[in-house]
């Protein structure tokens, strides 16, 4: 065992938790070194064990396992199941009222299996064992006959045989918490943005997902996992009718691998009002002046830009034209690893399963493939791929970096993006020294609409809330704001970085990709930066 995951266990309190687990199996998860804010609450061992110990899923793992020896039966080389089950709760409200109050749960089988070197794949809901056997032959039945059109057979980097178990650290479960207690939450929060004069609508919402799976495979992995996310939302819109305009200001809180305690946290009620008095700024800001600036893009901003030019592009299935749906296919190429400079020396962008609140954090893959964290870009240098057991061998890599996901018991485990960050800089600026440090420029923080080509090169972002900077301070909001770029100038131009203390995780529930579509949770790390770009005015001028 690591030291990393020594001391996982260790501050966790998990390692006591042996009932749970034959001779041999193991407790592993995210190492506590790289911390977002808010912090991940530690996991307790009694929680863990209760939350395995109870599970649906270990009823119908005899079902999982009689899948694997039918496929194997029918001829399958490799075969890999999944027990899936998904719990979602989507809390709403829209000024005075609830708005939607919605539940949802799945549950059931997927088998992946390899045949004459190709992929096949079915699912079903129902379990016993004759639907779990017609299930493995119809997926080798599959398999065979993708195989006809196959140009090479598939073939996967080497795993070791892993046995464990793991739950996403928490404090409180969000499942266990009264709905009518959120929705007071809510409730509450939207009256006190509505309490601002000029403010006319407020939305507000919680949504919950529990995901549990047990994956067995034919090499003899049995992994079992449960992953809490939660993600709370407040927003207010500001009208302007005699200039017919509105504006519309978001709370800044991140999606979070975590429990309730993070929505707790996220304060949405005593925020609320300068959630509102911001939108009122935002309505009757200047409107930007357009021309090459630099801009100091915050965490709550610079996420989705990181996510879009380099989580994207380092999808190795994108890159090799095995992928294009939703984001396109990649500037990038495998010839050009180690050689091609795509940001300024004092760019490290890392790829990181272990990145503790971070939505596709786990310790292991849907492949059994431990979690890692790796280098796609050091030193400026673009040098890392996103790979799974079936793709790291056409870069030559003996094995894969465990980015294989799927979304469902009905979807087929294929590669999907880790949690992606900017490491922070080595001087520890904060925010106000880059404010300082800039004579003219935008401060941005804030999701805003970005626009990005189908080789994930050039690209234009919007934000939250802008700040003009002036002689290094901030002088007046602005509005109609917008940057644009490539992704080579702009990270080549990436001059200042803010230090550990700045370091914040954005973040995303639904990244799509993939036909049948699927939706991965995803975090994107960083300090706030300076960069220098083209200013857009998204506005109808003044």
């Amino acid at each position: 065992m690591s030291s990393s995951r020594r001391s996982f266990l260790a501050a966790t309190g998990l390692a006591s938790a042996g009932l749970l687990w034959r001779p041999g199996d193991a407790w592993a998860g995210p190492a506590l070194a790289r911390t977002p804010a808010p912090n991940s609450a530690p996991a307790s061992a009694d929680t863990g064990a209760r939350l395995l110990a109870q599970s649906r899923l270990l009823r119908d793992e005899a079902l999982a396992r009689a899948a694997v020896d039918a496929a194997q039966k029918a001829g399958a080389s490799y075969a890999d199941v999944r027990l899936v089950q998904w719990q979602r709760e989507q809390l709403s409200v829209r000024d005075d009222h609830v708005s939607n109050v919605g539940l949802r749960e799945e549950y059931g089988l997927g088998l992946r299996v390899l045949a004459d070197g190709a992929w096949g794949f079915a699912a079903t809901s129902r379990l016993d064992v004759k639907a779990v056997t017609d299930a493995a032959r119809a997926a080798v039945a599959m398999a065979r006959r993708s195989a006809l059109l196959m140009p090479a057979p598939v073939e996967l980097a080497a795993t070791g045989v892993v046995r464990g178990a793991w739950v996403s650290p928490i404090e409180v479960d969000p499942f266990l918490v009264p709905i009518a207690e959120k929705v007071d939450l809510l409730l509450a929060a939207a009256r006190g943005a509505m309490a601002v004069t000029g403010v006319q609508h407020v939305d507000a919402s919680i949504l919950s997902v529990r995901e549990e799976k047990l994956l067995i495979t034919s090499e003899g992995s049995r992994v079992h996992q449960i992953f809490y996310r939660v993600m709370p939302g407040l927003t207010a819109t500001a009208i302007d009718r005699r200039r017919g305009r509105f504006a519309s200001r978001d709370h800044e809180v991140a999606p979070m691998l975590a429990g309730f305690e993070h929505v707790r946290a996220a304060d949405l009620v005593g925020q609320a009002p300068q959630i509102a008095e911001e939108a009122l700024r935002k309505l009757h800001a200047a409107p930007v002046v357009p021309g090459k600036r630099q801009v100091i893009l915050a965490p709550s901003n610079l996420w989705l830009t990181i996510h879009e030019s380099i989580g994207h592009s380092t999808e190795l299935d994108r890159a090799l034209g095995w992928e294009a749906n939703f984001a396109g296919t990649s500037f990038l190429t495998p010839a050009q690893r180690g050689k091609l400079r795509i940001g300024s020396e004092r760019v490290q962008l890392v790829a990181d399963r272990t990145q503790p609140g971070g939505l596709a954090s786990t310790a292991w893959d849907d492949e059994a493939v431990p979690a890692q964290r790796w280098d796609l870009v050091k030193d400026g240098v673009f040098v890392g791929w996103q790979t799974t057991r079936d793709l790291a061998p056409k870069i030559g890599e003996a094995r894969s970096r465990g980015c294989s996901y799927a979304d469902s018991y009905a979807s087929v485990a294929f590669p999907r993006m880790p949690n992606v960050s900017l490491q922070p800089g080595p001087e520890n600026y904060t925010t106000e020294d880059l404010i300082n440090a800039t004579e003219d420029g935008i401060l941005i923080s804030g999701r805003g609409s970005w626009s990005i080509d189908q080789q994930r090169y050039n690209f234009q972002f919007g934000g939250q809330f802008f700040w003009e900077i002036k002689k290094g301070r901030l002088t007046r909001p602005l509005r109609d704001v917008a940057y644009q770029a490539n992704t080579v100038e702009f990270w080549n131009s990436c001059d200042m970085l803010g230090g550990a203390g700045s370091y914040r995780l954005g973040g995303s529930f639904s990244d799509g990709k993939g036909e049948p579509s699927q939706s991965n949770a995803v975090s994107h790390g960083c300090p706030p930066a300076r960069f220098t770009v083209n200013v857009l005015n998204t506005g109808s001028g003044a």
